[in-house]
């Protein structure tokens, strides 16, 4: 029974923290209000996340030690460089494997699908943020100081997820209101279920092949918001999904007056044309499966029912 920490309570963090526990390890799950799962085997530390030595002493005698901090997406620039500092220097100390939980932010606007040899060519901030994240790391891991690990997925579904189809699109579809989008409808475009995130993550972690590199997590085949929201309207038995492109202008007057709309701008171009990820790498390394769409989406309808999210 190995020690594992993770930090971050958010759906990856707690998704993570459930399936190592599930196999009878010792999890430390870390976050600023100590919150998380109250199970066997799950200690819940408060603590900030950008205090090095205080995570190097909470990771002591780890294996692996996960980066599934999410900060506010309007602090990204200011509050994850101290973050991604923090956990690097616990790594180095303490030895224990990092394994990231990153994104696709990074490859930037794409006309393909893309792979973990995709280019790093991001043009917005938050992209350069993740990039540096991934740039200090691999070098630190290339100079022998610390074993570590990338693994990134497309946009969220499942319980808890904050991605535009479960705050913007599913609440609005499974009430039978109309659904105004900042995205084309109809373009395809791969979803990754968290729970999957979590198990690429700690095969990542635990496997030496994997070091060094990124992944990306198996996802199901890419479908568009259009027939997402139809396939949630389905499972609930609500109406057909009433949903309208919102314009692009729109959206750049919006976030004159809405933080969340104004931090839409930069990845905008993820929604206007398709976008697709290609996961065959980690499927032909771990053997790891993408679990089937609409049982995901099942996931997140259950946890919208249940703990209805703003609607905005």
């Amino acid at each position: 029974m190995a020690l594992h920490v993770v930090v971050g309570a958010g759906p990856v963090g707690t998704a993570t923290a459930r399936l190592l526990a599930a196999r009878g390890e010792r999890v430390r799950l870390v976050n600023r209000r100590g919150t998380g799962p109250e199970l066997a085997g799950i200690e819940r530390v408060a603590m900030d996340a950008a205090d090095g030595a205080r995570l190097t002493q909470l990771s002591t005698g780890a294996v692996a030690l996960y980066n599934c901090v999410n900060p506010a997406y309007h602090r990204w620039a200011q509050d994850w460089p101290p973050v991604a500092r923090a956990l690097l220097t616990a790594a180095e100390r303490t030895g224990a494997v990092l394994a990231v939980t990153g994104n696709l932010y990074g490859y930037g606007p794409v006309s393909g699908p893309m792979t973990e040899a995709t280019p790093l060519a991001a043009t917005g901030s938050k992209g350069q943020v993740r990039n540096a994240m991934w740039t200090d790391a691999l070098a630190a891991h290339q100079a022998g100081r610390v074993r570590m690990t990338e693994v990134r997925g497309s946009d969220y579904v499942g319980a808890g997820s904050y991605s535009m189809v479960n705050v913007l699109v599913l609440p609005r579809v499974l009430t039978g209101r109309r659904a105004l989008v900042p995205a084309d409808l109809d373009a395809p475009h791969t979803w990754t279920y968290v729970g999957d995130v979590a198990r690429t993550l700690v095969a990542a972690a635990l496997d030496e092949r994997a070091w060094g590199r990124p992944w990306h997590v198996p996802s199901a085949p890419a479908v568009s918001i259009r027939e997402l929201a139809e396939r949630a309207a389905h499972l609930v038995g609500a109406p057909a999904p009433a949903l309208t492109r919102m314009p692009y202008p729109v959206l750049w007057l919006g976030g004159l007056a809405d933080r969340v709309a104004r931090e839409m701008r930069e990845t905008a171009y993820q929604f206007a044309r398709p976008y697709l990820m290609d996961s065959t790498s980690a499927t032909r390394t771990f053997g790891i499966t993408a679990t089937p769409l609409d049982e995901s989406l099942r996931e997140s309808v259950e946890a919208i029912r249940s703990t209805p999210a703003p609607v905005t």
